[in-house]
C-alpha cells in the first residue's frame, strides 16, 4: 500500500490551453489624484480663514470634475492648489487663535506686575524724620 502523498494518480493533468486575456500589469501608473473634498467642506463650514476654505472648495469641486472627465493631469493640478488652500486655511485657523491667546497672556502679565509696581509706589511711606529740615 503507498501511503505517499501527494499521490500522482490524483495529480491534476496539466492544462495546454492559453488564457484568452493575458494580465496586463500597469507599471509606474500613478494613482489617480484625491480631491480633498472633504477637508476643503471642513474648512469652509468651521475654519474660514480668510475664506481660504471656499477657495479651497471650489479647487476641490474643480479637481473632481476632470477626474470624472477623464482629464488626470488638469486633476492633479486643482487637486494640488486645493491642499495648498486648505493647508494655509488649516494652518491659519490653528495659528492664528494661539497667537492671540499667547499675546493675551503676555499682556495680562505685564498688566499685573505693572498693576503691582503702582500700588507699591503708591503706598510708600516716607520716613517721619526729615533731615532737610534741620
Amino acid at each position: 500500500m503507498d501511503t505517499s502523498y501527494p499521490r500522482e494518480d490524483y495529480l491534476p493533468a496539466p492544462s495546454h490551453k492559453r488564457e484568452s486575456s493575458p494580465t496586463v500589469l500597469a507599471v509606474g501608473a500613478s494613482p489617480t489624484p484625491r480631491d480633498h473634498l472633504v477637508w476643503s467642506i471642513f474648512n469652509t463650514i468651521y475654519m474660514n480663514f480668510c475664506c481660504l476654505g471656499f477657495v479651497a472648495l471650489a479647487f476641490s469641486v474643480k479637481a473632481r470634475d476632470r477626474k470624472v472627465a477623464g482629464d488626470v493631469e488638469a486633476a492633479r493640478r486643482f487637486s494640488s492648489k486645493a491642499r495648498c488652500y486648505n493647508t494655509l486655511a488649516t494652518a491659519g485657523s490653528v495659528v492664528l487663535p494661539l497667537l492671540l491667546a499667547a499675546l493675551l497672556i503676555t499682556g495680562v502679565i505685564h498688566l499685573s506686575k505693572l498693576a503691582q509696581e503702582s500700588v507699591s509706589f503708591f503706598t510708600y511711606q516716607f520716613s517721619g524724620s526729615d533731615d532737610e529740615d534741620k
